[in-house]
């Protein structure tokens, strides 16, 4: 180990695999699967050895590198994300604000309506679940938290929220930040 390398402190803590979960680990890729759903992370063997123990994953760098100790972290926390994916899932809650925005879903395509012209369309990913219980709450879904994450933070750059009025998409747990109208000169 290089002088002031520490090896990462996250990669040491093994991951637990949850009862209904499946870890299979071949030549380079890492699969993950439940009646739930499947994962599948490629090249994950690059700079790191990943061996499944008993009901955990461990995960232990090849060697001393720089680029086998910076993987070590990673690979870790990628396998623990695809675990609890495919055991929970992910979700992430959208709260669309304004007089007259609303969402709907139709089909596959959610339909904002957000003070535009003409309501904005978005194609749902595949792989995400979109579900409006009602017309001002989005709920995305999935097992991928990346694509969850992007998913949201896609929709919310759609119309961001105000600070002068409040409106737009924002993340429900989110604050809404007011700020006081600009005045005319004092």
């Amino acid at each position: 180990m290089m002088e002031g390398e520490m090896p990462s402190r996250i990669g040491k803590k093994p991951v637990p695999v949850p009862k209904g979960v499946k870890v299979e680990v071949s030549d380079e890729r890492v699969q993950v699967s439940s009646a739930d759903g499947k994962r599948v992370l490629q090249r994950a063997v690059a700079n790191v050895t990943v061996k499944v123990d008993g009901g955990q994953v461990v995960v232990a760098p090849k060697d001393e590198s720089r680029a086998a100790l910076a993987c070590h972290g990673l690979y870790r926390t990628l396998i623990a994300n695809m675990v609890e994916g495919v055991a929970k899932g992910y979700q992430k809650t959208l709260l669309v604000e304004g007089a007259g925005y609303k969402a709907e879903l139709k089909g596959r395509t959610l339909v904002l309506t957000v003070g535009y012209t003409l309501p904005r369309e978005f194609p749902v990913p595949a792989g995400i679940e979109v579900e409006c219980p009602n017309a001002n709450q989005v709920v995305i879904k999935g097992y991928d938290k990346e694509l969850v994450g992007q998913t949201a933070a896609t929709l919310r750059r759609i119309r961001p929220p105000d600070p002068y009025r409040g409106k737009g998409i924002r993340y429900d747990w989110e604050k809404a930040v007011r700020k006081a109208p600009k005045g005319k000169g004092k």
